[in-house]
């Protein structure tokens, strides 16, 4: 027998459909809880990168509109705007 998991939480496994709803009084407190805290955490979590990748400097995403980025001159290498902004700054300072 295949068990099916809870559609809501995914932490109770079922043989048939009509063990699921007899056993549903009893999960449905646990089961909204933990569905909640499911959604929160997709809500929440940050992407990894974005589909340009990381800055090679901070390797925080780098950001999606290109306005906000620059190609290094050096290396031909994006990197992020504040990263550009303390080059800058840096090269002010020298």
């Amino acid at each position: 027998i295949k068990l099916k998991n809870c559609n809501a939480c995914y932490l109770v496994k079922y043989c048939s459909i009509k063990c699921q709803k007899d056993h549903r009084p009893k999960h449905k407190r646990a089961c909204k809880k933990q569905a909640a805290e499911l959604r929160d955490e997709l809500l929440f979590k940050q992407p990894e990168s974005t589909n340009l990748g990381d800055c090679p400097i901070c390797s925080l995403p780098l950001p999606l509109d290109p306005a906000k980025s620059c190609a290094g001159t050096c290396c031909s290498k994006t990197i992020c705007g504040g990263c550009n902004y303390a080059n800058q700054k840096r090269e002010l300072e020298e």
